[in-house]
């Protein structure tokens, strides 16, 4: 399967159908406030896993209640729950996939495809269960939770060896010193503007307003973006850097995330300042 999922990343035939798709879920998926809200932006981290906690718990409930007798209402009614509750998980997880990488995609297409295939098997299974066909529709769910296992699979591929929607800039935290370094002279700082500096050869962005400065990654966590190159705006009231890449904003003085794709807060570090110099060291 390691090979499989290899080739996959690689296999760039699948890049006009992902390609065609993005654009779909993009047009569709409007305001920002929509994707931000499907993103996750307010929960803290992706919305995503959370809610395919719904479907999948109902539906492998449903397998174990299948095999017990007298229990017809209690698994269609998980199949029911499964099946409708799948349909949400569903759009916000085209929505981060929307913002993903090429080779991510890629990968992300398989995974949608088998949960698709998943979700319209369980359909069929409810719609078996309700006109009295129930052996038909155990088959269905059976092979439904087959392919949303395989779905399940590929998604663990995507998250924990692509990093999907996992935070780019806090492994970071891991190359530096815990003990105060120098950054730059604080007089030396202009007012209300971006500048980057590397301590312990990890980049960070310094931003002056007056004499309070704010240090902070500069690889946005979303796809490693470099916020050193981005944009300040202010949104909703505070000085945000926006991330050149994908658009992903950040409050500069709390690092909190006020807009994906990126779900996940940007990561500040304490500073101090000595003699004049401004220093700077992990949480």
């Amino acid at each position: 399967m390691r090979a499989l999922m290899n080739r996959i990343e690689q296999n760039s035939s699948l890049d006009r159908v992902g390609d065609r798709l993005q654009r779909a879920v993009q047009a569709t998926l409007r305001p920002q406030r929509v994707r931000d809200l499907l993103h996750g932006v307010w929960l803290g981290h992706p919305l995503h896993p959370a809610m395919v906690q719904v479907p999948v718990g109902a539906w492998i409930s449903a397998a174990v209640v299948d095999l017990l007798p007298g229990q017809r209402r209690a698994a269609t009614t998980l199949v029911a729950l499964g099946t409708v509750s799948a349909v949400p998980a569903a759009v916000a997880g085209l929505n981060d996939w929307a913002a993903l990488s090429r080779d991510q995609r890629r990968i992300g297409l398989v995974h949608a495809a088998a949960n698709s295939v998943g979700l319209a098997l369980y359909a069929g299974s409810l719609a078996a269960r309700l006109n009295g066909r129930h052996g038909s529709g155990r088959a269905l769910a059976y092979l439904g939770l087959s392919a949303a296992s395989l779905g399940a699979y590929v998604g663990g591929h995507l998250a924990y060896k692509q990093g999907a929607q996992v935070s780019q800039s806090v492994s970071e935290l891991h190359r530096m010193s815990d003990e105060w370094q120098a950054v730059a002279d604080l007089a030396s700082l202009p007012q209300r503007e971006l500048v980057t500096r590397e301590v312990d050869d990890v980049s960070v962005i310094l931003y002056r307003h007056g004499d309070e400065v704010t240090v902070m990654l500069e690889r946005c966590p979303h796809q490693s973006g470099p916020l050193g190159e981005g944009e300040v705006q202010e949104i909703d009231g505070h000085a945000c850097v926006v991330c050149p890449w994908h658009g992903s904003a950040f409050r500069l003085n709390g690092g909190e995330v006020v807009q994906g794709p990126a779900a996940t807060d940007q990561q500040l570090l304490p500073t101090r300042v000595v003699d004049g110099v401004l220093q700077t060291r992990i949480p």
